[in-house]
């Protein structure tokens, strides 16, 4: 008999998604400020991808192993996900504390390296944790408040940069900027570091998890009396399993992936720098202006994240997300053309209506067409979908950006604009797996091939 999942109440909702806040707070750093650090300790624009090979390297390895090895766990006081999570938090928030005093680039790129370890280890049962409390029925609205979550994480980092620049800046700003990271981006980093653990915490107390079926149980105890080394082998061959098994949906979501996700990449590689070239920024400038740009858009996400749910229901997951992606290449293809700081809040609007869409839909999707017992693995495949562009991309774009794109970063935006519009006309062939339904099991418990 299968097992029916309480509805749960918006706070219950609410409460299981905190812990993203700190998360995202994190991740709003990687994209506003660290490559901006790594410019102030001597990197040069075609290095920034290659530097950042650590996000698509730890999340091709860490949140698909991480998945399959939660699903295969159990423990009556700290559950399956959180665990996980909790750790993951913690080496974050270590790493987020010491950014700040990297003496060299490489000590930075090390420490980036930890940090998305951390993160990794974090999000990947996370994702998998909402679809398990949540019934088909209330998944694009857990989904989408973990969006709003993204959002409003991203923009208090971004918030604390500009506004920490305002005050504790002044003339010092430049000198700081001549001798290394400038001391009032240390307090971002700190505020980071205390979020980090401390919303994830709200959420592990306040949210039970849902002990697994008799099935699922005997599968746990299974795993857990084989050999060390067989434990050890499991959650590769689940990958591999998974991987052969996966729904059509995710064959062709991973084909707009690979154009969204090397677009976002280049956006927040090349955001500051674009500002620097366009209008005229100094370094400190263009870092203040790009969290900026960066907070209308995630303000823009948080706005959006819930108005997003009915639109879903009404016109389909996928309508609004086709949409989303064409906004969010509109935004890229017009920054560039726009002199005036104030004037490109106007796309950023729109690309944070994107992202707000991107953040919450196709996990959604599919969430309803994966088997609960598996959940955790096809999340953190879903993420390998996310980070294998985002490899492609620290190994190609150096090279492109220098000898193909004349070295110019508003170039750079420009072709990140052309690959969303891409990844646009693809998400037309995905099949939307319809609206959120009453019972517990999903569409399609695997199968399809490609």
């Amino acid at each position: 008999m299968t097992f029916k999942k309480p509805t749960l109440t918006f706070w219950q909702i609410f409460n299981m998604n905190v812990g993203f806040l700190g998360i995202q707070f994190s991740f709003g750093l990687q994209q506003t400020a660290v490559n901006p650090i790594f410019s102030f300790l001597g990197a040069h624009h075609d290095q920034l991808p290659l530097l950042n090979l650590a996000g698509p390297v730890t999340g091709l390895i860490i949140q698909p192993l991480i998945g399959a090895i939660s699903d295969k766990t159990w423990s009556p006081k700290w559950g399956r996900r959180k665990p996980f999570f909790l750790i993951g938090a913690l080496i974050g928030s270590l790493c987020l504390f010491a950014f700040p005093y990297s003496p060299s680039l490489w000590f930075a790129v090390g420490l980036l390296w930890i940090l998305d370890v951390g993160n990794n280890m974090a999000m990947e049962p996370y994702r998998a944790f909402v679809g398990d409390k949540l019934p088909n029925k209330q998944l694009s609205f857990g989904y989408q408040m973990q969006s709003l979550f993204v959002g409003a994480g991203i923009v208090l980092a971004n918030v604390s940069i500009f506004l920490f620049q305002d005050w504790f800046g002044g003339a010092e700003v430049a000198a700081d900027a001549a001798v290394g990271i400038p001391k009032w981006l240390y307090y971002s980093f700190f505020i980071g570091a205390t979020l980090s653990v401390t919303t994830i915490l709200w959420s592990v107390l306040k949210t039970p998890e849902i002990p697994p079926s008799d099935k699922e149980y005997d599968e746990i105890k299974k795993h857990n009396a084989l050999p060390m080394i067989e434990r050890i082998k499991t959650p590769f061959f689940e990958i591999i399993d998974a991987i052969k098994d996966m729904p059509k949906l995710m064959w062709k979501l991973s084909a707009v992936y690979l154009f969204q996700w090397y677009a976002l990449f280049v956006y927040w590689q090349f955001i500051s720098p674009m500002f620097e070239e366009s209008m005229g920024f100094d370094k400190s400038q263009a870092l203040s202006q790009a969290a900026k740009m960066n907070t209308t858009y995630n303000v823009s996400t948080v706005v959006f994240a819930m108005i997003l749910v009915p639109l879903a229901l009404k016109y389909g997951g996928k309508k609004v997300y086709v949409l989303s992606l064409f906004l969010t290449g509109a935004a890229l293809l017009s920054i560039p053309y726009i002199h005036d700081p104030f004037y490109v809040i106007l796309p950023m609007i729109l690309f944070g209506i994107g992202w707000a869409a991107m953040m919450g839909i196709p996990y959604s999707m599919v969430s309803k067409v994966v088997a609960q017992e598996r959940r955790g693995v096809y999340m953190g495949i879903l993420n390998m979908m996310i980070v294998i562009p985002m490899f492609i991309q620290t190994l190609t774009f150096g090279p492109i950006e220098k000898y193909l794109l004349n070295n110019s970063a508003v170039n750079a935006i420009i072709f990140g604009g052309v690959f969303f519009v891409i990844a646009g006309f693809l998400a037309i062939r995905i099949q939307d797996p319809g609206a959120d339904l009453d019972d517990d099991e999903p569409i399609l418990a695997g199968g399809g091939g490609h």
